[in-house]
């Protein structure tokens, strides 16, 4: 009987660590990066935003985790996919991508153009490639080319290389939690962090 009992205590045991183990406590300095001078953000909202370039293959890898996370993210977070614009070739990746977003068609080339720089191995890195190759997808090439160095686009491409600055990124893919809290990784473990950081910051709100 007290084998018993000291069997069931020591599984008791085990299970409370393993519980603990999935509600991680995750480390700043190690999993997630705090900023110096973190962004002011107001409104009930949480704010998460993730950088990437189509031409990084650990963006490519940790995109899926991210669409997964972002389908059953709390209402109360808001995410945005933010492409960086670091130098010219990624900035012409990012005008193409607010192009199509602001023609409808973010959600429908997304994964098609990583696919495509990564898989096909295809130079979609300009102006003239982007927009033959987002006008196979179905978006009218004439708006597109419109649209590429509109002030609309230019004030987009402004704001993420203002945030890229603000939020000291030197390289993507990186999510940013609440202007705060910057988490860098390619695999599943990241939305875990962000998850964290956001009951962080709700915890800081109150």
């Amino acid at each position: 009987m007290k084998r018993v009992i000291a069997l069931t205590g020591l599984t008791f045991a085990i299970g409370i660590a393993s519980m603990g183990a999935q509600a991680a406590d995750y480390v700043a300095g190690k999993d997630y990066r705090v900023l110096d001078n973190p962004e002011k953000i107001t409104g009930d909202a949480i704010i998460v935003r993730e950088f990437f370039w189509y031409g990084c293959p650990h963006c490519n890898a940790l995109n899926p985790h991210m669409e997964k996370w972002a389908k059953n993210k709390d209402k109360d977070v808001a995410f945005f996919k933010t492409p960086a614009a670091l130098n010219p070739v990624w900035e012409a990746s990012a005008r193409g991508f607010y192009a199509a977003q602001l023609l409808g068609y973010e959600d429908k080339t997304h994964d098609a153009l990583f696919d495509a720089v990564l898989k096909d191995g295809k130079k979609l890195f300009d102006q003239a490639s982007l927009s033959k190759w987002y006008a196979a997808q179905g978006v009218d090439q004439k708006k597109f080319n419109s649209l590429y160095n509109s002030f609309a686009v230019g004030t987009k491409i402004g704001r993420s290389q203002a945030g890229a600055k603000r939020y000291q990124l030197s390289g993507v893919p990186a999510v940013v939690v609440q202007g705060k809290y910057v988490v860098t990784g390619e695999s599943a473990t990241v939305p875990k962090v962000v998850d964290y950081l956001v009951d962080k910051v709700r915890a800081e709100k109150k």
